[in-house]
């Protein structure tokens, strides 16, 4: 009897030690890839319904971000390439990342939220990555001549099959086990996406590219002048508030000098 129980625990035990050790730690980092040198007024072009006094500006921020999945990275966004404009960080996101003790050709997969030049500036190094991007922007970037806005020369290492790239039609689960999810928030461009990442410590997060620009444009679902689709834009920032209520998500707005501090500074991850 006292064997069989002995047993019975013993099984127990190596089955919790299996199942945690099959739990990827999963961690967050924010990289600096670009300040606005000057503020923006955003009244000019950030709402289609004149909601915003004339004197409302905002200093833009562009963030790139490191998600390590076990041994595994994802890199989602890559903000200005060091030089491009006055806007570009004075250190490339391949520096950042050697601070932090990670390779370019240890990166997975590359995410973006959308094809715009502040979004895609940096993808050239990231020669062993799959790159995930909505198939609406992907059309975008591969017609000819292609969509204007739509950043074609970032993305010329990934033409003509030379590096795997998959464009999404659908929510994408990077790991398939929930953890990294790569979400359609389509609107400001036909194939924009945003990024749900659930880290170790239960903690959620949701980068949502430019689904919003500011806190004013999502908390009023103001759209921009400029945005691809005025219907689409607002049914997905509906949809990150939904995912955001459901889940206990923090919401990070990518553009905000006011969400940086949502994340611990760099070089440090949230966990």
């Amino acid at each position: 009897m006292k064997t069989r129980i002995w047993l019975a625990v013993g099984a127990g035990a190596l089955f919790s030690l299996s199942a945690a050790a099959q739990t990827p730690e999963v961690t967050l980092t924010r990289i600096e890839c670009g300040t606005g040198a000057k503020p923006t007024i955003v009244a000019e072009r950030f709402s289609d319904t004149f909601a915003y006094k004339t004197d409302l500006s905002l200093t833009f921020t562009f963030s790139c971000y490191l998600i390590k999945h076990g041994d595994e990275y994802m890199v989602w966004d890559t903000g200005f390439a060091p030089g491009s404009n006055a806007n570009a960080p004075k250190v490339g996101i391949v520096e950042r990342l050697a601070e932090v003790k990670v390779k370019p050709e240890q990166v997975k997969y590359v995410g973006i939220s959308h094809f715009h030049g502040d979004h895609t500036g940096q993808l050239s190094p990231f020669a062993n990555a799959t790159l995930y991007i909505g198939k609406g922007d992907w059309d975008g970037i591969t017609a000819i001549p292609p969509v204007t806005g739509a950043n074609a020369a970032g993305f010329k290492d990934w033409m003509g099959g030379a590096r795997k790239v998959e464009p999404l039609t659908l929510d994408k689960d990077v790991w398939g086990d929930g953890k990294v999810v790569v979400i359609r928030t389509p609107g400001h461009t036909p194939g924009h996406s945003s990024l749900l990442v659930r880290l170790s410590s239960g903690k959620n997060f949701i980068l949502i590219g430019d689904a919003a620009h500011f806190h004013e444009n999502y908390e009023s679902n103001g759209v921009p002048a400029f945005n691809y689709d005025r219907a689409q834009t607002v049914a997905s920032m509906e949809r990150i508030k939904k995912i955001a209520a459901n889940l206990n998500a923090t919401v990070i707005i990518q553009h905000d000098l006011r969400d940086i501090g949502k994340l611990p500074a760099f070089p440090a991850a949230a966990n």
